[in-house]
């Protein structure tokens, strides 16, 4: 075996390892986590859906239903795994962000998996008359938590990234209000109640802080082990 199919058998090893362990305890963490709202399909939260569903169409306004679709798949599984890829590509050939690109697939893919996973934990149904055509279960919304984890990674990137302090501000700003946005959209088309949307977020942001940390570590542990078996392989081979 050459060295190069070393470094990238190495690498795929690499990500499989940690994106197992990550996925394992962020789904622990958030499954506790949300296990207290249980509470979602009482009375007073059936209360809190409608008078929401009336809300967010006086905020929005009527007849906004298509740049209201145009901003709600800005968190489609379809979008974010073609900008998943795209920021992927840009990490690694540009900014040459290994840990960047490895965190990138990392909690997009961790966090469709997660969210299919706490819909069939609690098997919700979605809103009656939806005002667009949505599949599956309700509780807690892909979209919201999608956007939750995605668009905070990339308020992690800008924070972490930026210099300068106005060009950061206004990035951070402007990602937190698109996610806002997006779980609003949610609401308006009826395809999620506002408790759904919340618990998406709040899921989302788990997540985010769960894995960011832990993958942190997780590449310097697991990363210093197989540089460990690349060098020794390698003077075996000489």
């Amino acid at each position: 075996m050459t060295n190069h199919l070393r470094r990238l058998l190495a690498g795929f090893i690499l990500f499989a390892t940690e994106f197992a362990i990550t996925l394992t305890l962020g789904t622990a963490g958030v499954v506790a986590f949300l296990a207290l709202s249980r509470e979602v399909f009482d009375q007073d939260a059936a209360t809190f859906d409608a008078a929401a569903f009336r809300w967010v169409r006086q905020l929005l306004g009527a007849g906004r239903q298509q740049w209201v679709e145009a901003v709600t798949f800005l968190a489609s599984r379809n979008f974010i795994t073609v900008a998943g890829l795209v920021l992927v590509a840009w990490l690694l050939l540009v900014h040459r962000h290994r840990w960047y690109s490895l965190l990138v697939p990392v909690v997009a893919l961790g966090s469709i998996t997660l969210n299919l996973l706490l819909k069939q934990i609690y098997q919700r149904p979605r809103p009656l008359l939806p005002l667009t055509s949505a599949s599956g279960l309700s509780f807690p919304s892909g979209h919201a938590m999608i956007s939750a984890s995605f668009y905070g990674l990339l308020i992690y990137f800008a924070w972490t990234s930026l210099r300068r302090p106005a060009v950061r501000y206004a990035v951070v700003a402007t990602l937190s209000a698109l996610i806002v946005l997006i779980g609003l959209t949610r609401v308006y088309l009826r395809v999620h109640y506002a408790t759904d949307v919340l618990a998406g977020f709040t899921a989302g942001l788990a997540w985010l802080i769960i894995a960011i940390p832990l993958l942190k570590q997780l590449e310097i542990q697991v990363g210093k082990r197989f540089k460990k078996q690349l060098q020794s392989a390698e003077k075996q081979s000489i």
